[in-house]
């Protein structure tokens, strides 16, 4: 795999750096809606996401898929595109870093993944259930989503309950807060030979980062 979400991804990154748009990351921009899943003894299962894809990333994904109506497309018809951003999404831990009581929360592989599509927004939404390797119980969880290459641009969806809590205990509190905007020092460049000297390994996405916490008694 060359980079996250393939195989249109190669395509859009062809099509920007024939752009000014190639000027500086990010090259795909996520809106989020998270859920964090209880079961009924109150532990804590996993979370479970939907992610809508901007509409330059969406027509890429999308060409060259047969659908019985063009323009529109069924979860039958995006099941393999449905699959391999999965299996791609593996690799980079599914964008999530979780942290119960202080420690790192292990993931497993996703389930109930498939994509829908917008015909009138023209978008993907990439719907999946990420579960933690153990059910817990914590007093403090806390989530961020983020890309620490920061090719891929994650934000919570604007309006009601961008993020949720299903079959919490009563008493937990959620809170969560967006990412700052990207600000430049004057004089300073971030284009693509900046971000190309970059690693995951160097985190930089992390002060992009969208944070969930949960507090229980």
């Amino acid at each position: 795999m060359n980079r996250h979400f393939t195989p249109a991804i190669l395509a859009v990154t062809g099509l920007l750096a024939a752009t000014a748009g190639a000027a500086a990351h990010p090259h795909v921009w996520v809106t989020m809606q998270d859920e964090l899943v209880y079961a009924p003894d109150g532990s804590l299962t996993g979370v479970r996401y939907n992610w809508t894809f901007d509409d330059m990333f969406s027509a890429f994904a999308t060409q060259g898929l047969d659908a019985k109506k063009p323009g529109e497309f069924t979860r039958e018809d995006l099941a393999p595109l449905a699959k391999e951003n999965i299996t791609s999404l593996k690799d980079f831990g599914y964008f999530t870093f979780a942290k119960a009581n202080g420690k790192k929360v292990e993931l497993k592989d996703p389930t109930d993944y498939y994509l829908d599509y917008n015909s009138k927004d023209t978008v993907l939404t990439l719907h999946f259930t990420v579960p933690f390797k153990t059910p817990i119980k914590a007093k403090e969880l806390n989530l961020e989503i983020y890309d620490p290459e920061y090719f891929v641009d994650f934000s919570f969806r604007d309006g009601k309950d961008p993020v949720k809590l299903s079959g919490a205990p009563a008493a937990c509190k959620l809170t969560f807060s967006k990412p700052q905007d990207l600000s430049v020092a004057p004089g300073q460049q971030l284009g693509e030979a900046f971000f190309n000297q970059l690693s995951a390994a160097d985190n930089w996405g992390a002060q992009f980062a969208n944070k969930i916490s949960v507090k229980c008694p």
